[in-house]
This record gives C-alpha cells, structure tokens and sequence, in this order.
C-alpha cells in the first residue's frame, strides 16, 4: 500500500497533530523539488529540440542530409524532404513506445538517453517549419505558446477541482483531430484545418492542466524517494508528457497565428 501523509489530524493538540503537519510538509517539499525536476528535463529538451532544428536549417551540410533543393515550373526554388527527414519524423513514434510500454524494464540512464534522442528526432522533423513560415512569426508564436502553457499548467497544479474527466474528454478530442486531420489529407479543406487547429489548441491546453494534475496527484499517492531509480524515470516520463503537449500545442498555434513564407 503506497504511504501518504494523514490529513485527519492537523490541529494543535499533542501527539498525531503534528506528525501529519510534519508529514504534509515533507510531501509537499518534495512534490515541489519532483516538478522541478520534470520541467527541467521538459525545458532542456525543447532547447535541445530547437537546436538542432536551427542547426539543420543553417549549417548546409545537414540541411543537405535532410533536404534537397529543387526548383518548380515557375522558377521558384523549394526544399523537398530526404528519406532521413521522414525516418526522423517517424521515428519519435517508436521512441514514444519504447518509452510507455518499456518504462519497467529500462533503466534510468537508458530512459534519458531515449528521452535526449527524441527530442533531437523532433528538432530535425520540426526544422521544416522554418521553410513553411517567417522566423519573427515562429518565435513570437512560440513566446505566446510558452505563456499559454505556463498559466495553464499552473491551473492545473493549483487547482482543487478534479480534471479527470475533463482529460478523458480531451482524449475524445484528440481522437477526433487524428481522424479528422486524416481526412483533410485527402479534403484539402482551408476550413477544415482551421477548424483542427482551433480545436487542437483547447484540446492540448485541456490535456496540459490534466497531465500538470495527474503528476502531482500521483507523486502525492506514490511520494517517490528523491534520487532513486524509479523517481528519475517517472520524471522523464512525466516531462516527455508535458513536452508533447507543448510541441502539438505550438504547432496548432503557429497554423493559426504563423505568417507563411512567400510564394513569390
């Protein structure tokens, strides 16, 4: 049975009064020291991302792994993806799985090290977003994103309200994107998409506050030891969750908010 601190007696009076007092600071301090720890990891990782997604783009010996230049009919020059673009893109995926489903057989070392090699899949497969809008719409699109995630993950850290169901709906939502991103592949509707990305921006701020709630109720219920094995996993679990959120969450927004380059 996992230990959690006893809420029943919180008073003045002698004896379990203060136990329970002691026991709720330690908890809390240690929630604290645990969530820094996974928005460390989270932060590090989009900075890894976006590292390597500049790199790709300005250093021409790895743009030229990842794209080749080719000119359209009407003379305008466009970057078309390598088959090691499509394997970086696709392979976050894999990582993802090994991660969720191999969580209890990896070690702590081997968890980071996919984590690192993730973030750096995903920083070459975003760089092509670098030809699709303007660098000054991309980072302001970014700031906003950061605020957005920020307050709402707060929201979800503070609040007493119970989000369960509020992240099952949203997994509802996700679906629905998934399908219907799917379809407009072949519906090519400007509508629709706009639509996909408005709803994936509630949708993933939705999943953020869930996640930010989850996390700190499962460290409560479980109170992992700071330094241990299993702490240092569920911390980069928990951090790979919330970087997600963040990276779909940036993506729709620069749909909706991004300046695209010129066709000219």
């Amino acid at each position: 049975m996992a230990l959690q601190p006893d809420y029943r007696y919180t008073t003045n009076a002698p004896g379990w009064g203060r136990t329970a007092t002691a026991d709720a600071a330690a908890v809390d301090a240690g929630l604290r020291g645990y969530m820094l720890r996974v928005y460390n990891w989270m932060a590090s990782g989009l900075v890894l991302t976006g590292i390597v997604a500049l790199l790709v783009v300005t250093v021409p010996a790895l743009q030229e792994l990842f794209y080749t230049a080719a000119r359209t009919p009407s003379g305008r020059i466009v970057m078309q993806p390598t088959i090691l673009f499509w394997v970086a893109t696709l392979s976050p995926l894999a990582f993802v799985l090994v991660l969720s489903f191999g969580q209890h057989k990896l070690s702590k070392s081997t968890a980071q090290m996919l984590f690192w090699a993730f973030c750096a899949c995903m920083g070459a497969s975003l760089s092509n977003l670098a030809f699709r809008y303007t660098g000054a719409s991309i980072a302001s699109t970014f700031f906003i994103t950061g605020a957005m995630y920020a307050g709402i993950s707060l929201y979800g850290y503070t609040t007493k309200a119970d989000l369960t169901k509020m992240g099952s709906f949203m997994m509802m939502g996700l679906i629905g994107i998934i399908v219907a991103g799917l379809v407009n592949m072949f519906m090519q509707s400007s509508a629709l998409q706009f639509a996909i990305s408005l709803i994936g921006v509630v949708v993933f701020l939705g999943l953020t506050a869930y996640d930010t709630q989850r996390i700190k109720s499962d460290y409560v219920e479980y109170a992992y030891a700071a330094g241990t094995e299993e702490a240092g996993k569920r911390s980069v679990m928990d951090a790979l969750g919330l970087y997600l959120n963040f990276i779909n969450l940036f993506q729709f927004m620069l749909q909706l908010m991004g300046v695209r380059q010129s066709s000219d």
